[in-house]
C-alpha cells in the first residue's frame, strides 16, 4: 500500500512566461487554466449527480482542478504553514496540476497542517480561523465544486448561508415575511463554537448518504484530521470540527445543519437559517420558550452540538440581532428593516479606525478609504427601510466631516501653520485667527467657524460618498415624496 504524502512545491524557480516579479508567468498560466477549465457549459456537465460512485475521477479531472485553482486565485487569501502564496502556486500551475491529479487518483495525496489565526469578534473575544496551505485549499475547492451540486438541491429552502443565489438579502426577506404574518417572538439560536465541535462520525454518515465513492469520503476524512499549528508553533491533533477558513467548510456546515432544518420543518416551525445562525418565528413568548427547550434537546442529543446560552434568546424581532438587522412590525402590519444596535456600533468603530487623528497621508487618501468602505457597507445594509435611511443623515454625515476636519487641524502641527492654511483656503483673517490661535484642542477646533468656512459641507458633498444617494439609487423614491436635501450618511450610535 502506498503511503500518503504531501505534495511539495519543487520546481524550477522561473517557469516560462512573463509575469510580475516574484510570480513569473502568472498571466500565461491563468490563460492556460481558463483554457483547460473550458466554458461554463462543459464545466456544468460535471455537476450531474447521477453517479456518485466515481466522484474522485471528476474531482481530479483537469478541467475541475483548473476551475478550482482559478477560484482560489480569485479569492486570494493568506499563505498556510508552508509559506507559499497564492501567486506562487498559480505561477507553478502547469507543473502542479498533473502531479496533483496523479496523487489524488492514486490515493497518495496528504493534506498539510493548518495554520491557526485569531481574529477579533465584533462582540468581543476571538474567533479561530484555520488556514490551509494553498495547495490544500485548491483540493478542497475541487471537492466542493463536485460535491455542492449533489447536495444543493436537497438543502432546505429556508437555509440561506453559503448557497448559490442566496444570501443575507434572501434571508431577511423570508424573515420579514414571517414577522409580517404575525410571528411576534423570535427564538434566536446561536451554536457555541460550531465549526470547532462538528462531530466527524455524524458528518461522514451524512456525506455517505449521497456519496458512494469511498475514496472521496476518505479524502475528506484526511482533510478533517489535518493537524493545527498554533501561532506559537505548537502542533495540535484534532478529533472534531471543520477548520473555519477552508473552501469546503461552509458546505460541510450546511450538510451537518441540514438535519436541523428538516427537523424544524417536520415540527411545522417557521425559521430562517444562515450558516450557524438560526431564528425560529413563533406567535407567543410561551411558545418560544417551549420551542427553545425542545430544540436544545435535539441539538445537544442528536447533533451532538452545544447552544451558546449567553447569545441564544427568546425575544421580540425588533430586539434580535440577525445578520446585522432587526425587524419591526408597525400597527398597519408592515415590516420595517432597521440596523441593529450592534451594527451601528461596528460602523462607528470602523469610521474611527478609518479617520484617525494622526493620519499621515493626504486628506484625499483618507476620503478615498472612507468612500470605499461606505460603498461596500451600503451594498449590504441597503436593505434598510426608508425611515432608517432618512435617519442616517445628520449625525454620521456631520461626524465624518468633523473627523476629517480634525485631521486637517492635527496635520498643521502649529497654530501659525493652521492660520496660514485657513487664509489660503479663503477664510477671513479674524475668523482664521480666532480658530487657529484658540486654546482649544484639535477636536474642538475642528468644529469652529474657521474650519467650516475652509471646508464647507459643499466641499465634502462632491468628494465624500453619500449613503443616502446610494440608497435612493437602490430604492427610487416616488416624486410625491420629497427627499431630504444635502448629503446623507448613516448615523453613528
Amino acid at each position: 500500500m502506498v503511503k500518503p504524502r504531501q505534495l511539495q512545491l519543487a520546481f524550477a524557480e522561473s517557469p516560462q512566461g512573463t509575469g510580475q516579479k516574484g510570480t513569473p508567468g502568472v498571466p500565461d498560466v491563468r490563460s492556460w487554466l481558463r483554457h483547460i477549465a473550458g466554458d461554463k457549459a462543459s464545466a456544468g456537465a460535471t455537476a450531474e449527480a447521477t453517479d456518485t460512485g466515481s466522484l474522485l475521477e471528476r474531482v481530479a479531472s483537469a478541467s475541475n482542478l483548473a476551475r478550482a485553482l482559478l477560484n482560489v486565485a480569485r479569492n486570494k487569501g493568506a499563505a498556510g504553514v508552508d509559506g507559499q502564496s497564492v501567486e506562487v502556486v498559480v505561477a507553478h500551475g502547469r507543473q502542479l496540476l498533473p502531479k496533483l491529479r496523479a496523487t489524488l487518483l492514486d490515493g497518495t495525496y496528504q493534506p498539510g497542517d493548518i495554520r491557526r489565526a485569531w481574529i477579533p469578534k465584533p462582540g468581543g473575544g476571538q474567533r479561530g480561523l484555520g488556514i490551509p496551505n494553498v495547495i490544500d485549499r485548491w483540493v478542497q475547492e475541487a471537492v466542493r465544486l463536485v460535491m455542492e451540486p449533489i447536495f444543493e438541491p436537497h438543502f432546505h429552502p429556508s437555509s440561506h448561508g453559503f448557497r448559490p443565489g442566496r444570501g443575507a438579502q434572501t434571508a431577511i426577506a423570508e424573515a420579514s415575511r414571517y414577522v409580517g404574518e404575525g410571528c411576534r417572538v423570535t427564538v434566536d439560536l446561536d451554536l457555541a463554537k460550531f465549526f470547532d465541535t462538528v462531530n466527524w462520525q455524524r458528518l461522514l454518515a451524512r456525506l455517505a448518504q449521497r456519496v458512494k465513492d469511498k475514496r472521496v469520503l476518505k479524502l475528506i476524512h484526511r482533510m478533517l484530521k489535518a493537524k493545527v499549528v498554533m501561532p506559537d508553533g505548537t502542533k495540535i491533533r484534532v478529533v472534531e470540527g471543520t477548520p473555519q477558513g477552508g473552501p469546503i467548510s461552509p458546505l460541510l456546515s450546511n450538510i451537518v445543519l441540514d438535519e436541523l432544518d428538516w427537523e424544524l420543518q417536520r415540527r411545522g416551525l417557521r425559521f430562517v437559517r444562515y450558516a450557524d445562525d438560526c431564528n425560529i418565528y413563533v406567535k407567543s413568548e410561551r411558545a418560544g420558550q417551549r420551542v427553545m427547550e425542545s430544540i436544545r434537546r435535539f441539538i445537544e442529543g442528536r447533533l451532538r452540538l452545544k447552544l451558546n446560552e449567553q447569545k441564544s434568546s427568546v425575544d421580540y424581532p425588533g430586539k434580535v440581532h440577525f445578520l446585522g438587522f432587526r425587524l419591526c412590525r408597525n400597527p398597519e402590519g408592515k415590516v420595517r428593516v432597521y440596523l441593529s444596535a450592534r451594527s451601528r456600533e461596528r460602523l462607528a468603530q470602523r469610521v474611527r479606525e478609518l479617520t484617525p487623528r494622526n493620519w499621515g497621508q493626504s486628506l484625499a487618501a483618507c476620503i478615498e478609504r472612507v468612500n470605499s468602505y461606505l460603498t461596500g457597507w451600503e451594498a449590504y445594509f441597503g436593505l434598510c427601510c426608508e425611515s432608517e435611511a432618512r435617519n442616517w443623515q445628520a449625525i454620521t454625515e456631520a461626524h465624518i466631516r468633523r473627523r476629517l476636519r480634525a485631521i486637517v487641524v492635527h496635520q498643521r502641527k502649529r497654530d501659525r501653520f493652521l492660520y496660514r492654511h485657513l487664509l489660503r483656503r479663503g477664510v477671513a483673517k479674524a475668523t482664521a485667527r480666532n480658530t487657529a490661535f484658540s486654546r482649544k484642542k484639535d477636536w474642538a477646533k475642528s468644529d469652529m467657524r474657521g474650519m467650516h468656512r475652509a471646508y464647507p459641507n459643499a466641499w465634502f458633498a462632491v468628494r465624500l460618498v453619500s449613503l443616502w444617494e446610494l440608497w435612493r439609487q437602490r430604492h427610487p423614491i416616488p416624486p410625491s415624496q420629497p427627499a431630504p436635501g444635502g448629503q446623507m450618511l448613516l448615523a453613528l450610535a
